[in-house]
């Protein structure tokens, strides 16, 4: 039997990237790119680190390193393509195997660092993974499976978030905020969304935010806790709740309260916040 392995990668519709006869892949280039354009990100299992900054084009950097300990019987391939695409930029991995039988193990190392124009957008496909990513300022889109999210900075206007297993932390957030996520934690602080919309399975949504005046706000969880934080504004609370224990800290006044549904208003403001739970526990504060 023999192990192949094949490494392909095309680099600014020009450049071939390379992979050694010792596994490691490696590709370090500069790419143009819109200040506000777009970048597609198609990863996984990485560590993956994009930073905005005033930069005029895209630096990317790769490294993928596979240390075998191991007898293969069957075929591997693995490659990059790095694209570009009016002012736009897409970067996808391709990995194929017809492994039928390993005795052994393998270890990988896989990193990309992205060091970008702030003000682009970023759309993001993944599968395992660790995501940090740094002072950017256009929309956000991420559809991971099990990966660890990290925002710093980012001060665009639209957050979207499909995640599996993991976790969402982030610092600070404005306009709009959609996230799906089943076994995972999300935390955000020193927000100001107009809009929410998050269902969280089985895991904690914990949200610092103001409301905005008409905003609306849909929170659904099961199992596990919504905190909610309110530092501005105001509004009418809707809590449906199963066997869901509610409380509240601040200056909210109980409309109603039923076995299964609580009603709050809370002064200096006219927002929308509807928050459904099964055996979620809900907290809310008035900061």
């Amino acid at each position: 039997m023999e192990t192949a392995i094949f490494a392909f990668c095309l680099v600014c519709a020009t450049q071939l990237g390379a992979q050694t006869k010792d596994g490691i892949y490696e590709l370090d280039k500069e790419c143009a790119i819109s200040q506000t354009g777009t970048i597609k990100l198609n990863s996984s299992d990485a560590k993956v680190t994009v930073t905005g900054s005033s930069r005029s084009t895209a630096h990317v950097k790769i490294f993928r390193q596979v240390t075998n300990k191991r007898i293969v019987f069957g075929s591997e391939e693995f490659g990059i393509d790095v694209s570009e695409d009016n002012g736009n930029l897409q970067i996808r991995e391709r990995s194929r195997s017809n492994v039928v039988g390993m005795v052994g193990y393998s270890y990988e190392k896989h990193t990309i660092d992205l060091e970008v124009p702030i003000g682009v957008s970023l759309y993001v496909r993944g599968d395992d993974g660790d995501y940090v990513i740094k002072n950017i300022g256009g929309s956000i889109s991420l559809d991971l499976d099990d990966a660890d999210v990290e925002l710093v900075g980012c001060t665009g206007d639209d957050f979207r978030f499909r995640l599996d297993d993991g976790d969402i932390l982030m610092d600070q957030g404005r306009g709009s905020l959609d996230v799906d996520a089943d076994d995972a934690d999300v935390k955000i602080s020193n927000a100001n969304f107009t809009s929410v919309v998050a269902r969280v399975d089985d895991g904690d949504f914990t949200l610092e935010t103001s409301l905005a005046n008409g905003g609306d706000y849909q929170i659904t969880a099961q199992d596990g806790m919504v905190a909610l934080t309110i530092t501005g504004g105001g509004g009418k609370f809707g809590i449906r709740h199963g066997d869901s224990r509610v409380t509240t800290a601040g200056d909210f006044q109980q409309e109603s309260r039923s076995e299964n549904r609580t009603s709050l208003v809370l002064a200096s403001g006219n927002a929308q916040v509807d928050i459904r739970v099964d055996d979620a526990r809900v907290r809310l504060v008035k900061r």
